[in-house]
Formats: C-alpha cells, structure tokens, sequence
C-alpha cells in the first residue's frame, strides 16, 4: 500500500516529480487492482478524472498553487457530483442523477483535487456497515468477513487499501469516526454547522441541513485532515497555541452508563492515558463535570430517530409532536452547554469510537441485532451511545488509528474537544498516535 499523503502527492506533482496525469493513471489502477473483493469505489467516474487531470497539469504550468492540485480522491456516494448518481443506496433512486456538484465537492475541485468517483454506503445512510441494494456490500480490507464501517464505509476501505489518499465523509451517529476506527485511518467529525452540507441532500430534495448531521474529511493522515477541513470551511476554524505534551489536561471516559466497551478497547484506552501520564499531562479518567450520559443517550437517539425518519412515525412509535420537538432542542442546549464547561477544565475527552471494533457482517435488522463483545451479547444500538458523545452537543471529534487487536484488527479512540476546537481534536489526536508509537 503507498505511504503516500495527499499532501505528499500534491508536493511532488509541485516539484515535477510527478504530475497530476500520472498520479490519476496510477490511482485508476489501484483501484482496479484492489478494489474487486472490497467494493468499495462504486461508482467509477474515470474518464472526467483524466480530463480533471490534464487541467490540473495545465494549471500547474500557468503558476497555479492550489493545496491539491492533481491529488486523486474519491467522495462518499451521498455526496451530489454533477453527471454522477446519488442514490444513498435506496433501489428507487438507483438512477438519480445530480445536476451540480455539492458545495464541498466545488470546493476540493477548486483546490485542484481529482474526483476518480464515489464510494459505498448503506441504505440511507442508516447504518454502520456498508450494504445496499444498488451497489452491494463493502467489505473490511483487513478481514472480508468483517464490516468496514457505515456510512461512510465505502470511504474509509478505499482509504484503507492504498486506492486513494483523501475522502470526503457525513456523520450524525458516527458514520465518519466509526468507519476510520474499523478500517484504521484517520476520521474528523465536524464542529455542526462549519462545513457546509448543500448538495449532500436526500436525493432529489434540496431541504434544510439535517440536524445532527455533519461533514468531514478522512484521510490516513493528520496534515490532509487539516488541509482539508481547511478548505472545504465555511470560515477558518481557531488554531491550537503550541505545548509542550505535559501541559495538557486529558479527560479519558472509557465506560458508558448505557454501553459496553471491550477489553481490547479498555486497555488502549488506559494505554493512551498512561502515555500522556508518562510525558507529565494532566490525566483524569471522571470528573463530576461530564453530563449525565445516560439522559444525553436517551435524548441523543431520539433526536437522531426524528432526523433519520423526518419525523414520521415508525412502528409503535406515534409522530412527535412540536412541543416535544422544542423540548428536545432545550436539552440540547442545556447539554452542550454543560460540556463548555467540562472543557473549561479539560482541553481534550479521549473516549472509544465504539465499544468493539470490527464486527463480523450481520443484516439484521438494527432494532434486533445484537454484538457480541467479550463474549456477552449486547444490544447493538446501545453502541450509539460512544458517538453520540460529540454527536448531541454538536462537537468536533477526530477518530484516530491507535493499535491492532490480536487478530490484526484496527482498533482507533475518539478525540473530542470544546466547540470550535476542530483544529485541537485533530492535535491531540495526532499527539496520542504519536505517543503510542515511542
């Protein structure tokens, strides 16, 4: 698998080392190479990426600097990519077509990035595995009997084999961090409202931005997140002051009220607090200051349901009226209110992604399926809980690759920081990765 950033490429198609065709030529082979067991590029748009590519080139020679020109990337399938369909994996709308391209699409385009197509995902985004009736099933590259992820599932195996060096994700239950975490790349969940989500519609809709709901960039490295967030933005995002490591103060929660964690998880977590520990941080494991989880897991998910279910009902669930609406936005706020004030004390939470990782493919239904974890069974959406951490209170949160399990098995945490503070998660994320490593 090449090593390579997409900051790498980009510096070497600079320096004349390389140029945008060559990379789009050899990026279109890795994927034809690699992607026939892990189906992950669904949708191929080839042809155009040579076409991106040889204009890349040419604006290289007119004295063009932009971050990735003649980087190749692919973007995940609910992303509008004028001429390409969008279909969030529903078999009634396998031939959408988008008319133009997505605000962030237009965005890494004018940075000089070359879109070779899309990437899988499950139906409607509802999902943390990666299978619809469109485009079948992704699987994991580190062991094809295991899922890589959902919804940005697709994103993250393409990341994972070597095919591509940059991805654009969505998460509202942690579609971006959780996929990272099982494939073992790098995931950055947005501060909500910073990046802009014109153009990551429903298909054939052009509503409102969900709520909760987010984008962001996944790469196998820090810097392309940072590159990335940076240019697809709204406005600049605040820039961390430097530190020694000693002067950090870290919150680490590895249990949930409402969620089981592995021992496999547990123990790098306690890997990880005890890596800052050893460098002179300031670590904490509780602190009266966290909300009360269980109440934010409780109004999280059913927040989340009105979002994915656009407030219909389902099953023996009756449509939520309004006031129930207003008081759910009230908690909220009260909610995110009260972890401003927990990072007055801390600058950073260190928590898991998911209480596992990988997990073997399982179709069945979500309100059935059950993990099993450490050998107990577990209802499987009681893991929401992890994500929706960041989630609720609309926080940023990176997804960073930490170790491997004794199978092999990507196991990554989530670094949550302050409203904002995109630009600290990222950091402390890397420092984490960077102290597990020495």
């Amino acid at each position: 698998m090449p090593d390579r950033t997409a900051l790498d490429v980009a510096q070497q198609i600079r320096a004349g080392q390389s140029t945008a065709v060559a990379e789009c030529e050899a990026a279109i082979a890795r994927i034809e190479e690699r992607d026939g067991d892990i189906n992950a590029v669904v949708i191929r748009d080839f042809d155009r990426a040579r076409a991106l590519a040889e204009a890349a080139d040419r604006r290289l020679a007119a004295g063009d600097t932009a971050p990735l020109l003649g980087v190749p990337m692919t973007v995940k399938e609910s992303y509008d990519v004028a001429g390409l369909k969008t279909s969030w994996g529903f078999a009634e709308h396998r031939d959408h077509v988008a008319k133009k391209d997505a605000v962030a699409v237009k965005r890494l385009k004018r940075a000089g990035a070359v879109i070779l197509g899309k990437t899988n995902i499950p139906v409607g985004l509802a999902d943390l595995q990666s299978n619809n009736p469109n485009y079948g099933r992704t699987n994991n590259p580190h062991d094809h009997s295991r899922t890589c992820g959902g919804s940005s599932g697709g994103a993250a195996a393409a990341l994972a084999s070597g095919m591509v060096p940059l991805e654009m994700g969505s998460d509202i239950g942690g579609s971006i961090r959780v996929p990272a975490h099982f494939c073992g790349v790098w995931g950055h969940k947005s501060t909500f409202g910073m990046l802009p989500t014109d153009g990551h519609f429903f298909p054939g809709t052009d509503g409102a931005r969900a709520v909760l709901s987010v984008i962001g960039p996944m790469a196998r490295d820090p810097d392309d997140l940072i590159c990335a967030l940076d240019i697809v933005g709204d406005l600049p995002l605040p820039r961390p002051e430097p530190r020694d490591t000693g002067d950090w103060r870290i919150l680490v929660l590895a249990d949930h009220p409402k969620a089981v964690t592995s021992d496999d998880t547990r123990k790098m977590l306690d890997d990880v607090a005890h890596s800052f520990e050893r460098q002179g941080a300031t670590v904490a494991r509780s602190s009266d200051l966290v909300p009360d989880l269980a109440q934010q897991h409780r109004d999280y998910m059913h927040m989340l349901n009105i979002a994915m279910t656009r407030g219909q009902p389902v099953g023996d669930h009756p449509k939520p009226t309004l006031i129930e609406w207003f008081d759910l936005q009230d908690q909220q706020a009260r909610n995110r209110r009260q972890w401003n004030a927990l990072f007055e004390k801390f600058d950073a939470v260190i928590a898991p992604v998911l209480g596992t990782n990988a997990f073997p493919h399982d179709d069945t239904p979500l309100a059935d399926r059950v993990l099993a974890i450490d050998g107990e069974e577990t209802p499987f959406g009681a893991q929401f809980a992890f994500p929706g951490l960041a989630t609720f209170p609309g926080l940023p949160a990176t997804s960073v690759p930490i170790t491997r399990d004794a199978d092999g098995l990507p196991i990554g945490a989530q670094v949550i920081t302050d409203t904002y503070q995109d630009h600290q998660a990222i950091a402390v994320a890397r420092l984490a990765a960077s102290l597990m490593r020495s």
